[in-house]
């Protein structure tokens, strides 16, 4: 008898989701996702198709927008991310805590 018959995070592997946009805002950055018939449980991965411009303002908050609903992006100990924290960054790794509601970064990959 297996113990983890029950486990369905990612069952079929970590989803990779490609951003459409980036929307530098005068309040945050939103990294938008197009719609998708999946809403990712535990982790997903972002590649982000419009890297976050170096000119913009470094105490921006991050938000990701996936089926039309916006969230908070977050590090690990609640604190929001931030542009400083994405400046040339191409791929990130999102845990999705859905009995929290929060997103939080994991990691991140430079270009």
């Amino acid at each position: 008898m297996s113990c983890f018959n029950n486990i369905t995070t990612n069952a079929g592997g970590i989803p990779l989701l490609i951003s459409t946009r980036t929307t530098v805002g005068t309040e945050t950055i939103d990294i938008a996702m197009g719609f998708r018939r999946i809403q990712p449980v535990g982790y997903f991965t972002v590649r982000i198709s419009d890297v976050i411009p170096a000119d913009a303002t470094t105490t921006l908050p991050v938000t990701l927008t996936l089926n039309g609903t916006t969230r908070q992006l977050t590090l690990p100990n609640g604190e929001n991310v931030t542009a400083a924290e994405l400046l040339n960054v191409s791929a990130v790794l999102v845990w999705n805590d859905r009995f929290n509601g929060s997103l939080m970064l994991m990691s991140r990959t430079v270009v």
